[in-house]
């Protein structure tokens, strides 16, 4: 079995330019910690992880999904960041994913 380039590419997400240490980090909900699941590094987190976001969907795809015909099943990850800022705590959600495979998706 041949594994793709994109497949051993590392997902990097940037961290938002107030975040400070500590701060959580959760993919798809779950609690990931670093060392283990990510490191950071240069201002971003990095995954050896492969983490995709669904590009939009088209006319096709939505409809068929409103008709009840088909449903999405397409990998969607969602990293979110929670961290202080100015004494409050902050959630940066769906950060977008450069360097993963697949369309990935705008600030969000």
């Amino acid at each position: 079995m041949r594994v793709t380039d994109d497949a051993r590419r590392p997902t990097r997400v940037r961290l938002p330019p107030d975040v400070t240490r500590p701060f959580d980090v959760y993919v798809n909900g779950v609690h990931r910690v670093e060392g283990r699941d990510y490191v950071v590094r240069d201002g971003a987190l990095v995954f050896e992880d492969q983490l995709r976001q669904e590009g939009s969907l088209g006319v096709r795809r939505w409809t068929s999904m409103v008709l009840g015909v088909a449903g999405t099943y397409r990998q969607n990850d969602s990293v979110d960041v929670v961290y202080t800022r100015n004494g409050k705590r902050v959630v940066a959600t769906k950060l977008p994913l450069e360097g993963a495979p697949g369309r990935t998706a705008g600030p969000g």
